[in-house]
């Protein structure tokens, strides 16, 4: 799978892979005004299609996942795990040594993808995700120790 540095000339495309991906997606200005802060990057899986977006920031020592999105009718075929390895990769380089995400409790695939990668629960945001008429639902927060090998 063929995984693409991004710029903020992508955010279309990240726009658009993210928009298949969730319910209530960025849009191609959030993920160029993002793109254009310190210590973030992105990446692409895919190239025609698109599959996976992962956006990430590395400040002070850590990298923060902000969003990772995978088109579902590509889901359980590697996308988010080679898009997580990149950017865990990309942090170590930075010089970050802690890398934290978020993801909802009850996105029990998610989770076990990120446990599988080494990340270890390190707490909950409360009423973190907006599920509309659904209410809110509570984020994992997950942490992953980057100077471990």
């Amino acid at each position: 799978m063929r995984l693409v540095w991004t710029t903020p000339a992508d955010a279309a495309a990240m726009a658009a892979v993210h928009a298949q991906a969730f319910p209530a997606p960025w849009d191609a200005a959030a993920f160029s005004e993002l793109m254009d802060g310190a210590g973030v990057f992105g990446l692409l899986a895919g190239e025609d299609p698109v599959l996976g977006v992962i956006l990430c920031r590395v400040a002070a020592g850590e990298m923060e996942v902000l969003t990772i999105g995978v088109d579902p009718a590509a889901r359980r075929r590697g996308v988010a795990k080679a898009l997580v390895v990149a950017a865990v990769g990309a942090a170590r380089q930075a010089g970050a040594d802690t890398a934290f995400l978020e993801v909802a409790v009850d996105n029990a695939a998610a989770a076990a993808l990120y446990a599988g990668l080494g990340f270890r629960r390190a707490g909950v945001r409360r009423g973190y995700y907006d599920r509309g008429a659904a209410g809110r639902a509570d984020a994992l927060v997950m942490r992953l120790d980057l100077s471990a090998s």
